[in-house]
């Protein structure tokens, strides 16, 4: 580096995930805000001779700005710790827990996060019966984004059961994870890192103006409200926030992570449900930690700086103590 100020980055985004267009809108903006301060920028759309392509630009860091797999399940973050190279947001171990729906419940339930039950099930056995009563959804186990959510209740028209030509899940994925539905109100808190240790941002109500909040509703402009700060009751924000911060800190997440909830706001704090902590949460326009952020006075381009220098900071730490 030049100075402690001045960093050449590379932003590696893209890939071929089912998430490849929010990755290079998140990996675009990133480069303009580090550009605009002045620092050197190397964009890297993921391909398999990315290793090659990282070691030829030998940057400082790199910035991930990956979404789905192999950015954010392990993959690249083994790679770039082989290659010895610093890496924003989370690390190996907790990136191949956070993005397994199942693991994060193995995780977080025993050190007392609420989250939904359910199970487990093969697609096929859903064209024989429903594996919970009505209404309940089915998310795919290792996917980010609401990517392949469904929402099974009585008046859907997927049948009963399940019929094998509905559109769905069960048709791209062999397994699925089936959870009960949570009425209520859907709620998301972002926590960043920093030297004084992980705090949470604010926590922002989404309210879809159709369906629910799915890929298409988080990523198409002007389908979602979000509403920031909340307007929730103080112990509800309160049990947001702290939540977040206890994911963030049990899960081992290093940068940046989102937190999301589902509350069903006639059960007051026993209906608030951890469904999700996302360890690259997207840096789009339509974004919520460059929201949340913003309503914390932290600007675009000063977010994307801080999370480079954490990654630097850890890096040099686990440097000094190794």
């Amino acid at each position: 580096m030049t100075d402690a100020r001045t960093w050449h980055v590379a932003v590696l985004m893209g890939g071929w995930a089912n998430e490849r267009p929010v990755s290079l809108m998140s990996g675009e903006g990133v480069a303009k805000a580090l550009e605009s301060r002045g620092h050197r920028v190397t964009r890297i759309d993921m391909d398999r001779d990315v290793a090659a392509r990282i070691a030829e630009a030998a940057p400082d860091v790199v910035f991930n700005a990956l979404h789905g797999v192999p950015g954010e399940d392990g993959t690249v973050q083994g790679m770039l710790d082989l290659m010895g190279v610093p890496y924003t947001h989370s690390g190996l171990a907790t990136s191949v827990i956070a993005i397994d729906k199942e693991l994060t419940k193995l995780l977080l339930v025993p050190k007392g996060v609420p989250m939904p039950g359910g199970r487990i099930v093969a697609s096929e056995s859903l064209y024989d019966g429903d594996p919970l009563p009505r209404p309940y959804v089915l998310k795919p186990v290792n996917e980010g984004s609401s990517v392949g959510v469904a929402i099974v209740t009585d008046e859907s028209n997927y049948g009963n059961p399940i019929r094998r030509d509905a559109a769905g899940p069960w048709q791209e994925f062999r397994q699925l994870l089936a959870e009960p539905f949570i009425r209520g109100r859907e709620l998301t808190s972002a926590v960043i890192d920093g030297p004084d240790g992980p705090r949470a941002l604010a926590v922002t109500e989404l309210k879809p103006k159709s369906g629910f909040y799915d890929f298409d509703a988080k990523y198409t402009d002007g389908m979602t409200d979000h509403i920031c700060p909340a307007q929730l009751p103080e112990e509800i924000e309160q049990a947001c926030l702290q939540l977040a911060v206890r994911c963030h800190t049990a899960l081992g997440c290093k940068g940046t992570s989102r937190t999301d909830f589902r509350w069903d706001d006639e059960q007051g704090v026993d209906g608030l449900f951890v469904l999700e902590t996302n360890t690259q949460p997207g840096m789009t326009p339509l974004s919520l930690v460059p929201e949340q952020a913003a309503h914390v006075g932290m600007d675009y381009p000063t977010l994307v700086e801080a999370i480079v220098a954490e990654a630097l900071r850890v890096h040099a730490k686990e440097g000094a103590d190794g």
